[in-house]
């Protein structure tokens, strides 16, 4: 790993799209001389290394391919830090095997995010996009007591698969204002959940079967990937609704579209699809019982500012002390 002693050499930093200026304003102040792509598109992968061969420090984001063949090329970077919670875009072993420190921001959209999985929850129970749509085709008409009918969402049961510190909010919220059961699922129990909120630990095909409301927070890894497949939709109450404000490879997008066509569940909010963007043709986004966001969780001004502010301190740090105090392990 490389260390601080590399502070004495020239400090070049790059950042991949134009962040929010607290992160600008922050390395500047700190004497490092920054770049920035300026024209708030992702940057082709062999494009940026030939501009990270130029600086000793990236500050990055999702939407960059930072594999092994880039962190090969690009061996001489002491650190990566990345604006983002995730870092599944990030070889982390191959970091690693190079020296070069990964650091994230943890916990600076968490509110932001579980305001999206909560709102996705509301919009899809009472089918709020496609009646905004109505509006637009102009068939806003007469009352008919029986058409248009969502459900409350009062004493329902929310199962929450990775009760981390979003999913814990996301509990909090819909416990407080719904009364709701929290069960969920995770690798390891989560004892101050269980104590606040009096969640309940569950195995995953019991989080299928016992949820009306199944929010994802979790991190996409080999084991998450597709999780939430064709058997796992089918195990779900008919009456149910699929909510992910994590990484649309958690899903898998076809099984997700056929369990809604065929009534599998009853419904679904994203925030992340599989790919991204998703195509403006995708039948998801003409259904009734859905909601689709352009993957927007972390979109307030206060969690891209704590988000500049944490992926701008770990390179400052590092090259100052030789820590980070965001690290990814």
């Amino acid at each position: 790993m490389k260390t601080a002693a590399r502070a004495s050499m020239p400090k070049k930093v790059f950042l991949s799209l134009k962040y929010p200026q607290l992160a600008i304003d922050m390395l500047e102040k700190a004497g490092f001389n920054i770049t920035i792509n300026k024209s708030n598109n992702p940057i082709p992968q062999d494009e940026l290394i030939n501009i990270c061969k130029e600086h000793d420090a990236l500050l990055s984001t999702g939407s960059n391919k930072i594999d092994a063949y880039f962190l090969e090329q690009c061996k001489h970077i002491d650190i990566i830090s990345q604006f983002a919670v995730g870092y599944d875009n990030i070889d982390v072993q191959a970091a690693k095997k190079n020296g070069i420190v990964i650091g994230n921001a943890p916990g600076a959209m968490t509110e932001a995010t579980a305001d999206v999985a909560f709102g996705l929850m509301i919009m899809v129970s009472r089918k709020m996009v496609h009646m905004h749509k109505t509006i637009e085709k102009g068939l806003w008409n007469h009352f008919v007591p029986t058409a248009n009918l969502g459900f409350q969402l009062d004493g329902k049961t929310l199962g929450v698969f990775g009760l981390g510190t979003i999913g814990s909010v996301m509990a909090k919220r819909c416990k407080a204002a719904y009364g709701m059961n929290i069960i969920y699922h995770n690798r390891s129990k989560n004892q101050e959940a269980e104590e606040k909120l009096g969640a309940q630990y569950v195995s995953f095909d019991e989080l299928l079967t016992q949820s009306d409301i199944i929010s994802v927070h979790c991190n996409l890894t080999e084991e998450t990937k597709g999780v939430f497949n064709k058997e796992a939709f089918n195990r779900m109450k008919n009456s149910a609704i699929f909510i992910n404000t994590s990484r649309g490879g958690v899903h898998t997008e076809t099984d997700l579209i056929e369990a809604l066509k065929n009534g599998s569940i009853w419904g679904a909010g994203l925030d992340v699809t599989d790919p991204e963007p998703m195509q403006p043709d995708n039948p998801l986004l003409q259904m009734e019982n859905v909601a689709v966001l352009p993957h927007i969780g972390s979109s307030t001004v206060e969690a891209r500012n704590e988000m500049a502010r944490m992926s701008a301190q770990n390179i400052i740090d590092f090259y100052k002390t030789g820590t980070l105090p965001y690290p990814v392990h």
